[in-house]
């Protein structure tokens, strides 16, 4: 166990390879209460929460979700999120849910308050003492389908990736009847469902799916399986002196918007004068040597930049990580070093994610 952001989270149950295969080959369960959930109502909310994003979240309707970003005013990024369209009711009342990351949970709900300004919008916790949980694996709906039988099955058919729905559900063994908001999200780069229940359902859901054969899965596990999905960590891979553009994350930027939102000016500056530096992926050519965050990147003898998240990839078999390097420095192929413990070894760039699921 380990403290982060106020809990105590698990590293790993029965250990991080098996965890780690277990989500890649079947399916794993974790735990992920951690994170915040916001949950914003009144009537124009989209408009504006759209001042604080640089994601047109026109884009999406009811049952419909995105990932973005809130920006300082240097468009430096201050947390990663996603945001779900919950609909309009019959007072053309809107709701939208936001889960934030539980380290930027208190930040980020000031931050949102400060900026929207407007005392008809609501913003409350809509977690409370709830339960998050995320499955995620090619076998994801197989073991839910175990849990909650056909009902399941029906009720999320055509759900695509980044639809929600609330649903009402029993479970099979206790017939007793399961509230439950369920998105097609994760953060795995597997197939996969995070699931928000009131708490004694949720415990009731770990323990019914771990007996059923679902691993149960910790933070190590969780770290390997978004790495080799080249999915980024805020505080390692995104930072308030990190841009979108710098991070690969420049398709949330959408500038073709008319209205304006908080670090527009300092992102069309960007685009004008270039970004200096980029997020790269790196395979460690020494199959011995781990880069780890901190860990300088050297180049032609001198150091050109840090890693941001590094680990060994039980799936590739390889040590794999991310690193800020030069612009000119980051096309594919490039071939640097990693200083670690105090020796040097060779490194590439080289395409992003490491793993891809085939569909």
């Amino acid at each position: 166990m380990v403290s982060f952001a106020g809990w105590e989270m698990p590293i790993h149950f029965s250990g991080l390879v098996l965890e780690h295969h277990a989500v890649r080959k079947k399916a794993g369960i974790f735990d992920i209460s951690h994170m915040g959930v916001l949950l914003i109502q009144g009537k124009s909310v989209k408009d504006n929460l759209q001042k604080l994003v640089p994601s047109d979240l026109y884009q999406i309707g009811s049952g419909e979700a995105c990932y973005t970003v809130l920006l300082n005013k240097h468009g430096g990024i201050i947390d990663d999120l996603i945001i779900y369209d919950l609909g309009v009711n019959d007072q053309n009342i809107e709701s939208l849910m936001l889960v934030i990351n539980a380290s930027c949970s208190d930040s980020d709900t000031n931050w949102i308050k400060a900026n929207l300004q407007n005392q008809s919008i609501s913003i409350n916790d809509a977690k409370k003492d709830g339960v998050l949980l995320a499955v995620q694996g090619p076998d994801s709906e197989k073991s839910l389908n175990k849990i909650f039988g056909s009902t399941f099955e029906e009720s999320i058919s055509n759900l695509p990736r980044f639809g929600h729905r609330k649903l009402k559900l029993q479970f099979q063994r206790t017939k007793k009847p399961c509230p439950v908001f369920i998105a097609k999200t994760g953060y795995t780069g597997e197939e996969g469902y995070e699931l928000l229940l009131e708490k004694e359902m949720g415990i009731t859901l770990w323990e019914e799916l771990v007996k059923s054969g679902v691993t149960p899965c910790g933070l190590g596990a969780r770290d390997t399986l978004r790495l080799e999905a080249a999915m980024h960590l805020y505080g390692n891979d995104l930072n308030e002196e990190t841009t979108p553009f710098e991070a690969g994350l420049g398709w949330l930027v959408h500038l073709e918007m008319p209205k304006t939102f908080i670090g527009r000016e300092a992102l069309e500056k960007q685009i004008e004068k270039g970004v200096s530096k980029l997020l790269v992926g790196l395979v460690i050519q020494d199959e011995r040597a781990i880069a780890r965050k901190g860990y300088e990147v050297i180049y032609e003898n001198k150091p050109i930049g840090k890693i941001t998240s590094g680990s060994w990839s039980p799936t590739l078999e390889k040590a794999i990580a991310l690193a800020y390097i030069p612009k000119q420095m980051a096309q594919i192929g490039t071939e640097v070093y990693v200083k670690i413990r105090n020796k040097l070894h060779p490194a590439k760039v080289v395409k992003k994610p490491f793993y891809r699921r085939i569909s």
